[in-house]
């Protein structure tokens, strides 16, 4: 028989162990490790008392609490598949995945009953719908009423490849699609990043960025909770709060995605603060200004500011940017991970050498299993043997990522490829840019042209017209932005990415 893998696991190892250690801090509240393995086995208890069983989708549509980890460890407790959902969605998306992923219940924040409600009309007599709140209303039922069921089963043992999680993706192209994670995946994912990082459980983390993505869950909170550390948790991402809290409760560890960071950043007293406890920044991996990291370096003295790039398909937290190379490899996301390979592939399947862009494709026990229902799509993105990821990427004679562009973000215009991460950085390097963005607009003799969308900085003023100048002394001429809007910010996903399919559809 296998060991058993069942992320419910890691939680009773720590409550037995040290049942008393602080799991999360919330609004004042300390939740122990024994006193949330007493709570998932009770909600267990439940939801398995209301016909929810092991195989099947618990669905969580809630901001940042403790019943978010609750849910996932309950979930897991009786063999079930734990389903976080983006509570940015409208009613119809959400619809859209319960209905795909066949889910059996829904446990939903108070703050978001009315999207739920929305969303699941016609489904009450299918879906068991639970709500974070002392009362429910009517076709609800509370979370404290489901736990109010006795646990009397052990937790179901959990083989490597049985599904621990769905994590949908944010659907930059097309419908979203159901990620499979499995528990082998997640407890890879937590060792690599463990030994990258050197998490114990003296740690303590701050989860304020979206638990249902995979940045804050598994670049700082599931990783921490494997070491035993202790999470302090936001409902919601508020720049000041997060200083606040890092300065007050010394925090060590956090994820920010690049959008975070740039809030921070922008405060008018940042430079006073002492957060010189945080050891540990995670970033995004987009590409960063020198004087900005070397600013984050000043405000954050102990921290090492990690580029990592990752996708929902892996766990996230793929490469790493060692603190030793954050200016002398600038714009690098670092090199793999433990236990992941990553190459670098042409579009016949070919291994590139070092300087040679292509397709970034990835494979070790942290990539997931496939995609939910789609095998179809499970198959394309595995040809070869080897994750497809859909990233253009290089790599330096020493081994560091490069992130070159996104296969559908690269621009072909009269037969020339642009990269638009490439007219990106030139405009980056302007000192009104704030922020940028550069798709392709359809244009009838070239096929495309690029096109630039800029955030200024707070009190600059540039014209359109000065960038492109600044442009054409740096870029061969079919390259430079054909025209520049100006916004106020820049469309983007949880986890911080630009969604430059907004900003084509608005050409």
């Amino acid at each position: 028989m296998q060991a058993d893998m069942n992320w419910f696991a890691v939680l009773a190892h720590h409550a037995g162990r040290t049942p008393d250690k602080a799991m999360t801090v919330f609004r004042g509240e300390t939740i122990t490790y024994g006193e949330m393995a007493t709570r998932a086995d009770a909600l267990a208890a439940g939801l398995r008392a209301k016909g929810v069983g092991r195989g099947q989708v618990v669905g969580l549509l809630s901001y940042n609490c403790p019943e978010f980890l609750e849910t996932l460890f309950a979930a897991n407790y009786m063999g079930a598949i734990a389903m976080p959902i983006n509570w940015r969605l409208a009613p119809p998306e959400v619809r859209y995945i319960l209905e795909h992923s066949e889910a059996g219940a829904l446990v939903c924040d108070e703050s978001l009953l009315e999207l739920a409600t929305e969303a699941t009309k016609g489904m009450e007599d299918t879906l068991v719908r639970a709500c974070v709140s002392p009362s429910a209303p009517d076709g609800w039922t509370s979370l404290a009423d489901l736990r109010a069921t006795p646990g009397e089963q052990p937790h179901v043992r959990a083989e490597a490849d049985d599904i621990h999680r769905l994590m949908y993706t944010s659907g930059t192209t097309g419908r979203p699609k159901g990620v499979m994670l499995t528990h082998a995946n997640l407890a890879w994912k937590n060792l690599a990043h463990i030994i990258e990082f050197g998490f114990t459980s003296a740690d303590l983390g701050l989860a304020c960025g979206p638990l249902y993505h995979v940045g804050a869950l598994d670049l700082t909170t599931t990783s921490l909770i494997a070491a035993g550390a202790t999470i302090i948790i936001h409902p919601v991402f508020d720049a000041a709060e997060v200083v606040d809290e890092l300065e007050r409760s010394r925090v060590t560890t956090v994820w920010l995605a690049p959008a975070m960071v740039n809030a921070i950043m922008a405060l008018p007293d940042i430079d006073k603060r002492d957060l010189s406890s945080v050891r540990v920044i995670i970033n995004g991996g987009e590409k960063m200004p020198i004087p900005l990291i070397e600013r984050i370096q000043r405000t954050f003295p102990s921290a090492w500011f990690a580029d990592a790039y990752g996708l929902t398909e892996t766990v996230s937290g793929d490469t790493f940017l060692d603190r030793e190379s954050i200016l002398t490899k600038i714009g690098s996301v670092g090199r793999p991970c433990l236990y992941l390979e990553l190459d670098i592939w042409d579009d016949q399947g070919r291994s590139m050498t070092a300087g040679e862009r292509g397709e970034i494709v990835l494979r070790g026990p942290k990539v997931f299993l496939g995609y939910w229902r789609d095998p179809d799509a499970t198959a394309a993105a595995f040809a070869g043997g080897w994750f497809h990821t859909g990233d253009i990427g290089v790599r330096d004679d020493d081994g560091y990522l490069y992130i070159v562009d996104r296969l559908k973000d690269m621009i072909v215009s009269g037969g020339e490829n642009i990269a638009g991460s490439e007219v990106e950085r030139v405009l980056y390097e302007h000192d009104s840019v704030l922020e940028v963005a550069v798709v392709g607009r359809p244009d009838e003799r070239w096929g495309e042209v690029p096109v630039a969308f800029v955030v200024l900085r707070p009190d600059t003023t540039v014209t359109a017209e000065a960038l492109l100048e600044h442009c054409r002394g740096q870029l061969a001429r079919f390259k430079v932005p054909r025209e520049i809007t100006f916004l106020a910010a820049l469309p983007r996903n949880p986890s911080g990415k630009v969604l430059k399919r907004e900003l084509r559809d608005e050409e």
